[in-house]
């Protein structure tokens, strides 16, 4: 076993020990998802004030509302959520880099077969140069989409790794 296995067998026997939240319904009681990046700097809960139960954190790199509309309309469809809550962030990966660049460190580490199956999966990295133009372009494909109801309030946010601050964008 890893130390890093270890580490989660361990904090979950310390977490189960005093757990009495086990009677928490399925869908989130504020009936909002959050989606933001998947950086190891953001804690959604402590940063955006999330109780256990409250609502679904939809976690991917660069807070992607493309690659996150699947677990949106779950969420939404399926859960009875009707608040979209996107929130990138400063220093993002997302901000480095371009396709071509995620495509040759692929190909360097992994080999010719690892980038012919991105290319016949015609992956996109979904990189970005701009963040608030990002957060405005992500809102509006979501607002945009048939699978987002009209009645669905969306808001787009900023969070700085440097602070902690969250900021509105639109």
């Amino acid at each position: 076993m890893s130390a890093i296995q270890k580490n989660v067998e361990s904090a979950s026997e310390q977490y189960s020990s005093t757990f009495t939240q086990g009677h928490l319904a399925l869908p989130p009681a504020k009936k909002y998802l959050v989606l933001t990046c998947m950086d190891a700097r953001i804690d959604p809960a402590r940063a955006f004030g999330i109780e256990l139960g409250d609502a679904h954190v939809i976690r991917n790199a660069g807070a992607s509302a493309i690659d996150a509309l699947r677990s949106i309309v779950i969420s939404e469809q399926l859960l009875g959520t009707n608040e979209i809550i996107l929130v990138k962030h400063t220093g993002c990966g997302m901000l480095t880099f371009e396709n071509e660049d995620a495509y040759g460190v692929v190909e360097k580490n992994l080999g010719a077969e690892a980038v012919a199956e991105l290319k016949a999966k015609n992956l996109d990295f979904l990189p970005f140069p701009k963040l608030e133009e990002a957060v405005e372009k992500d809102v509006e494909f979501l607002k945009a989409s048939k699978l987002v109801p009209e009645s669905v309030t969306i808001s787009g946010w900023v969070y700085e790794v440097e602070t902690g601050k969250t900021r509105r964008v639109v």
